[in-house]
């Protein structure tokens, strides 16, 4: 029977830090953030004439609610105040990401894998 591989001391305390981190978690808002600028229905505005004269920017924030795309304007004020819930769900994220590949690292070590 082929060994079990045991997760190293370096990935339990690499597990330990991204679990202090995550311990640490605020507020976060799902999605993402974009500024963008438009050009409108009206064929004779300005906006279909000049690049640097389209409308915006606008801020956009973009998530998923129950399988469906969902876009919201921010105004200036809004992002500012939800700017730090956006930063801290990409930190999330990231912690996640990082906990992954330490575990993927762990798997594939198993010898059980090598057998026929």
């Amino acid at each position: 029977m082929a060994k079990r591989w045991i997760p190293s001391k370096l990935s339990e305390r690499k597990r330990d830090n991204i679990a202090k981190a995550l311990s640490k978690v605020g507020f976060i808002l799902p999605g993402s953030l974009a500024v963008r600028t438009y050009r409108c229905g009206k064929s004779n505005c300005i906006c279909h004439t000049s690049e640097d004269r389209m409308h915006g920017p606008y801020i956009q924030w973009t998530r998923s609610v129950e399988g469906k795309t969902v876009h919201r304007r921010l105004t200036q004020e809004q992002l500012q105040d939800y700017e730090p819930y956006f930063i801290e769900a990409k930190r999330i994220r990231d912690l996640i990401a990082r906990l992954e590949d330490i575990t993927m690292d762990i798997v594939e070590k198993d010898s059980r894998w090598n057998q026929k």
